[in-house]
C-alpha cells in the first residue's frame, strides 16, 4: 500500500461515520468564505455611513479581498499538499476569522482594507483545501454525494448570504457581519479536529518559491484587469485610479498594464515551469495534469460554466431593491429560493447518481441553470412580482446544485490523490478567473444597457443633454442606487419610470447573457467523457496514487464500477 493510502482519512472506508461529520465540518467551512462575500456586499452601504469611506475605498473593500484570493489558491493548494490538508484548512480557518475580528472593529477604511486582504489569504488556503480533503476521503457513488454537499453548500449560501447579512445589518450592525464569523470559525476548528483526519503527499518535494510568486502575479492582474476593465478603461484611462493616496497619472489605463504584466508573468511562469520539469526540480504545478482528459476538459468546462453560473446573482440584488424597492432583508427572502433548490438537487443525488453517470447529472444540471436564469430574463420588469421571480431561482439553484458539484467531481476524479491539493486548485483558479470574466462581461452588458436605453427614453422626454447626461450618469456609477432618489425629487420624478425600465432592460439582458454563457458550458461539457465507464477513470474508485507499475494497479473489467467501500490496493 502506498504512503498516501495509509495516511488516515487519505480513502474512503466503509461503514465510517467519522467521515461523513467531517464533510459537515468542511461544507460549513466553505460556507464560510461564501457568506461572508456575499455579507460584505449588502453591508456595504452601512460601512460607508459609519467609516465615511471614499468611493476608491468602497471598490477597495469589495476587491482587495477578491484580488488575494483568486491570486493565491493555487499556491495555497500544491502547499497544502506537502504540509498537511487539514492542517491547511484550521491554518485557513484561524487566519480568515482572525482577520474578521479585526475587520469588526476597525475605525478606519484603511484598516478595514488591510483585513480583507488577510481575509483573502484565509479564504484561499480554505477553498482548494476542502476539495482535496474530499477527493482524498472519499471514492466511488459515496464522492459523488460528498461533492454534491460541497457544491450545494456554495450554490445555497450564495442565496442565504444576503438573507443574513441583511438581517445582521439592520437589526444589529455591520460589524456582525463580520463579527458572526468567530462562533462559526470555533465550530469548523471543532469539527475538523475532530472529525477530519490528515493526509499529505509523501512524495512532496520542496517549495516553488518563486513559481508561487509568479503565479500570484499572473492571477492578480489578471483578475484585476477582469474585474477593473469597465471601471477605468480597457485601453485608454476613463477614470483615475487610486490607490491610497497616490493617484495613477498615465494616460494609458491601468488595466492594459495589468493584462500585459500577466501575459509577461504567465510566460516566464510556464516557460520555467516546463523546465524545471524536465530537470527533475521541484515546481508548483507540472503540466502533466493536463494529459488527463477528465482534468482537462473538466476545467475548460468549469471556466466556462463559471463564466454565466452567478452571473444572475450579480445583477439581481439591485434590480429588487432599486426598482422594486426592497430591501436588504426581503431581497435575501426572494434569493432564498435558490438556496433551497440548491439544497433539494443535493438530496437528489445519491438517487440520480445510481442512476445515471456524472458528466449526464452535470449537464442536466446545466440544462436547470438555463432554464431558470432565461426564466428570468422574460420575467423582469418594473412590476414584476416576486411570485413570478422565485420559481426561476428554485429552477436556477436545483440546476447549481446537481451541475457545480458533479463538475468538480469530474474534473479531479482521475487527479492521484497525492496531487489533490495542486489538482484542486488549479480547478477553483479556473472557476475564479471564469468568474472574473463572467462578472466584467456581464457587468458591461448590465450598466452599458441600462445607460443607453436610459439615454434613449429620457431623449424621447425632452430632456436636455447636460440633465440627462447627469442623470444617465448617477444611475449608472451608483448601479442603480440613484433611482430611488429620483423618484423622490419632484425635478426628477417624471425620469424615475424611464430608470426603473432601462434598469429592469439591462438586467434582462444580462440574465439572457448569463444563459448563453451557461448554453456553451453545456457544449463543453459534451467532451467530457464518463470517468466511471472509462478504465483511465476508474483508478481513482480504485486505488489512490495513481502511480507505480501496471501490475501494483487492480485490474477493472472494461463498463465495470468498483465497490465504493472495496479497500484501496496500491
Amino acid at each position: 500500500m502506498s504512503q498516501e493510502a495509509a495516511q488516515p482519512g487519505a480513502v474512503a472506508r466503509g461503514g465510517d461515520r467519522r467521515r461523513w461529520f467531517g464533510l459537515v465540518a468542511i461544507s460549513v467551512a466553505v460556507a464560510l468564505i461564501i457568506v461572508d462575500s456575499t455579507i460584505v456586499n449588502v453591508a456595504v452601504p452601512y460601512i460607508v455611513d459609519d467609516l465615511g469611506l471614499s468611493s476608491s475605498q468602497v471598490q477597495w473593500v469589495q476587491e482587495s479581498y477578491t484580488l488575494v484570493f483568486a491570486a493565491t489558491l493555487l499556491i495555497w493548494g500544491t502547499i497544502a499538499d506537502r504540509i498537511g490538508r487539514r492542517r491547511m484548512l484550521l491554518i485557513g480557518v484561524v487566519v480568515f476569522v482572525a482577520a474578521s475580528v479585526l475587520a469588526a472593529v476597525v475605525g478606519s477604511g484603511e484598516a478595514l482594507i488591510g483585513a480583507r486582504i488577510i481575509q483573502g489569504f484565509g479564504g484561499a488556503m480554505i477553498l482548494p483545501t476542502t476539495l482535496s480533503l474530499i477527493n482524498a476521503g472519499f471514492t466511488g457513488r459515496e464522492r459523488g454525494i460528498a461533492f454534491a454537499v460541497w457544491g450545494s453548500t456554495i450554490g445555497g449560501m450564495v442565496a442565504v448570504g444576503p438573507l443574513l447579512g441583511g438581517w445582521l445589518t439592520t437589526s444589529f450592525s455591520w460589524r456582525w457581519a463580520f463579527g458572526i464569523n468567530l462562533p462559526i470559525g470555533l465550530l469548523i476548528v471543532a469539527g475538523v479536529l475532530l472529525f477530519v483526519d490528515e493526509s499529505r503527499s509523501p512524495r512532496a518535494g520542496r517549495i516553488d518559491v518563486v513559481g508561487a510568486l509568479l503565479s500570484a502575479v499572473t492571477f492578480a492582474t489578471l483578475a484585476f484587469g477582469l474585474i477593473e476593465g469597465r471601471t477605468y478603461g480597457w485601453w485608454a484611462v476613463t477614470k483615475p485610479f487610486q490607490l491610497g493616496t497616490w493617484t495613477w497619472s498615465s494616460g494609458l489605463s491601468p488595466v492594459a498594464v495589468a493584462f500585459a504584466v500577466t501575459v509577461l508573468a504567465g510566460t516566464i511562469f510556464v516557460v520555467r515551469t516546463l523546465r524545471r520539469t524536465a530537470a527533475g526540480l521541484p515546481t508548483l504545478f507540472r503540466f502533466d495534469l493536463f494529459g488527463i482528459r477528465s482534468f482537462r476538459n473538466g476545467n475548460i468546462a468549469a471556466m466556462i460554466v463559471s463564466l454565466g453560473e452567478f452571473g444572475i446573482v450579480l445583477s439581481l440584488p439591485l434590480w429588487l431593491q432599486n426598482v422594486l424597492g426592497y430591501t436588504a432583508f426581503q431581497t435575501g427572502l426572494v434569493l432564498l429560493a435558490l438556496a433551497i433548490g440548491s439544497f433539494t438537487a443535493s438530496g437528489l443525488v445519491t438517487v440520480l447518481s445510481a442512476r445515471l453517470t456524472a458528466a449526464a447529472i452535470v449537464r442536466i444540471g446545466i440544462v436547470a441553470e438555463i432554464v431558470g436564469v432565461a426564466g428570468l430574463g422574460l420575467a423582469i420588469g418594473p412590476s414584476t412580482s416576486w411570485l413570478a421571480v422565485t420559481p426561476c431561482l428554485f429552477v436556477y439553484g436545483f440546476g447549481v446544485g446537481l451541475a457545480t458539484a458533479q463538475l468538480t467531481g469530474v474534473v479531479l476524479v482521475d487527479v492521484p490523490v497525492e496531487r489533490s491539493g495542486e489538482g484542486s486548485g488549479l480547478q477553483s483558479t479556473a472557476r475564479q478567473v471564469g468568474s472574473a470574466l463572467g462578472i466584467a462581461i456581464l457587468g458591461t452588458v448590465l450598466f452599458t444597457t441600462a445607460g443607453a436605453r436610459l439615454d434613449s427614453g429620457l431623449t424621447d422626454l425632452g430632456v436636455p443633454e447636460a440633465a440627462r447626461t447627469g442623470i444617465v450618469n448617477a444611475v449608472v456609477e451608483s448601479a442603480g442606487g440613484a433611482i430611488p432618489a429620483l423618484a423622490k425629487d419632484p425635478r426628477t420624478a417624471a425620469a424615475a419610470p424611464v430608470a426603473e425600465q432601462a434598469f429592469s432592460d439591462a438586467t434582462r439582458f444580462a440574465a439572457f447573457t448569463a444563459a448563453g454563457f451557461l448554453v456553451l458550458g453545456l457544449l463543453a461539457t459534451l467532451s467530457l467523457g464518463d470517468p466511471r465507464r472509462t478504465p483511465r477513470g476508474r483508478h481513482r474508485e480504485g486505488y489512490a496514487g495513481g502511480s507505480g507499475s501496471s501490475a501494483e494497479r487492480p485490474q477493472v473489467v472494461a463498463g465495470e464500477v468498483p465497490d465504493a467501500d472495496a479497500p484501496v490496493v496500491t
